[in-house]
């Protein structure tokens, strides 16, 4: 699918946290190393510190506090704790973390859910890498690995991905790395791919300018993809056909200063177009030194002054979450609603059609359904058709939804794909495979309940999203959403995720939404306690027990309610976060 969208920072204004991104943080510390200028970034303690405050627990690590551990959050501290030279704590239960997320053949992000070559790439490295470990069957793994290349030659997302859709050069850097990285331990292994077929197809995706696309449904070259694709040629020992071409392209990349832009066009220089430039430069055996200088003070530009990264300028970092969540708890006539609905219609650029949390990263579903709610397709007459292309090609081969491009499924992100097509008003079987979106909900559920992945425990949170999911397909269950929210009503008021003890604002949230649409009551004297228990002066908790509000994403989860219980809105939409 392509959209054809101006490659510029969106216009109008924006709401961010000014806080660190796990993303941007890793991205400026690797561009950093790259330029073996490590010890030049600022805050480098407060840095690690907020790298190891993500870990939960269990060993693993989350983009942010109070998340479940994944790979990819994983992948992303612990390499950036050791390139600062930080003690990364416990390694042993990360290992062990990690072998929970090994499905027999690769590896998940998630423990219980299907692999995918995103999550199998930060894996291997973090187990190889870091834990001095071995994966479970090596031998497995590769056989999973061969099965990603497509007939075109490139590699997909998984091997169900390589046989219905096509490669995308950000699945063949994952694949290359993940067998580069197994040759630690064997440094004999072979390479599993047809090699002149998997490079063949990575150099046919370098345009005429010298740039490089993701794939086939893409069509505007950007640093991303040139970055991946110049990396995963170098690992197996070739080079672009237009080797000069596409130096030459990097170069035009860059911004009177020195610093780089994604695309031409475009007009800020993020962290990620550092990183891709620096890498990309490397990777095709450039000099990077006179590079330095302008990059180093564009990052020190970018540092948080509470440790670690954001994409750009911290007091113009927005990002649509924060934006659609603002806009949503404000009065519909506030003078800032056009400008805030202008700045998530702006987050589409090219190649994918859905909202990015960031602008210039990959689309996600859930910002975009976030961005729909508050409005974002008034300020973008083109959004309904083109988004609902992207989730039509969104869709996984095994029918649900992972919150971007190419990751495994999960109900979150399918429930929040379906939501938002019926923001949209298109009908879910005019848009998605609705036989295939069925049986991915019927393998999440269980006994007891459904689960956010297949191998996870029964939620109330994925037992509700699968009910409106079968709602839209016209496959209600009379009396399963009643008995659902039986089991986890709090008798003091709310609902909890697990059991029925401790009630939470998300779950709570999502009941409400899904008891309204199946005209359900709500017991609103006690969700109306339920509610002052949560406020804070700071704003609304996530939690009775939270000690503190939970930021403007809580706020205006707690303020839509407080309408409903005060009879000033009766349609929620359906938000979900995790």
């Amino acid at each position: 699918m392509t959209v054809r969208l101006a490659p510029r920072a969106p216009l109008g204004a924006a709401v961010g946290t000014g806080e660190a991104d796990l993303w941007c943080t890793y991205a400026a510390i690797r561009t950093a190393a790259w330029l073996d200028r490590i010890r030049d970034l600022p805050g480098q303690e407060a840095t690690a510190g907020y790298l190891s405050s993500r870990r939960n627990s269990d060993g693993g690590y989350a983009w942010s506090k109070g998340m479940a551990s994944d790979a990819w959050a994983t992948f992303y501290c612990t390499q950036g704790m050791a390139e600062l030279g930080a003690e990364i704590p416990r390694p042993g239960s990360t290992r062990d973390w990690l072998r929970r997320t090994w499905s027999g053949d690769a590896y998940a992000m998630l423990p219980g859910q299907a692999p995918d070559v995103w999550a199998t790439h930060f894996s291997v490295r973090s187990t190889v890498e870091l834990c001095r470990d071995d994966p479970p069957d090596r031998g497995r793994l590769v056989s999973w690995l061969r099965a990603l290349q497509a007939p075109d030659g490139g590699l997909g997302w998984s091997p169900e991905h390589a046989s219905t859709t096509a490669s995308d050069v950000r699945a063949c850097f994952y694949g290359v790395m993940s067998w580069r990285a197994l040759r630690i331990a064997e440094p004999e292994l072979e390479l599993p791919w047809d090699g002149a077929a998997l490079v063949r197809w990575l150099r046919d995706q370098q345009r005429a300018d010298g740039g490089f696309r993701f794939g086939e449904s893409a069509d505007v070259p950007c640093l991303w993809a040139t970055y991946r694709a110049t990396a995963a040629l170098e690992a197996l020992g070739a080079a672009p056909d237009e080797r000069q071409r596409c130096l030459d392209w990097i170069l035009d990349r860059r911004l009177p200063d020195g610093s780089f832009v994604r695309w031409a066009g475009y007009d800020v220089a993020d962290v990620w177009a550092q990183f891709c430039a620096i890498g990309s430069l490397r990777a095709l055996g450039a000099d990077t030194g006179e590079h330095a200088g302008p990059v180093l003070r564009r990052l020190h530009a970018l540092s948080c002054p509470s440790g670690g990264f954001t994409y750009r300028e911290p007091e113009h970092a927005g990002d649509a979450l924060s934006t659609a969540a603002t806009a949503l708890l404000s009065p519909g006539d506030d003078p800032r609603q056009q400008q805030w609905r202008a700045w998530l219609a702006g987050c589409r650029l090219p190649n994918e059609g859905g909202v990015m949390y960031m602008p210039a990263r990959g689309s996600e579903v859930r910002c975009t359904l976030w961005a729909l709610a508050a409005g974002s397709a008034a300020a973008d007459p083109d959004a309904p058709r083109e988004i609902a292309g992207w989730l039509r090609d969104l869709q996984n081969p095994d029918g649900g939804f992972g919150y971007w491009e190419g990751r495994g499924s999960d109900l979150v992100s399918t429930a929040a794909a379906v939501e938002s097509l019926r923001l949209l008003g298109i009908p879910v079987a005019d848009v998605l495979d609705a036989l295939r979106l069925k049986d991915f909900v019927a393998g999440c559920r269980a006994e007891q309940g459904y689960r956010n992945v297949p191998g996870a425990d029964p939620t109330l949170r994925a037992g509700l999203q699968a009910v409106r999911i079968l709602a839209e397909l016209g496959q209600s269950v009379p009396g399963e959403l009643a008995g659902l929210l039986d089991r986890h009503r709090v008798p003091s008021g709310g609902f909890a995720n697990t059991g029925s003890r401790m009630p939470d604002l998300l779950s709570t949230y999502e009941a409400v939404v899904t008891a309204d649409r199946q005209r359900i009551p709500v017991d609103t004297p006690r969700l109306a306690v339920f509610l002052d228990r949560l406020g804070r002066a700071d704003g609304t908790a996530w939690t009775p027990l939270a000690p503190g509000g939970g930021g403007v994403l809580a706020d205006c989860l707690g303020t839509l309610l407080r309408d409903r219980v005060a009879g000033l809105r009766t349609a929620l939409p359906a938000l979900s976060l995790s």
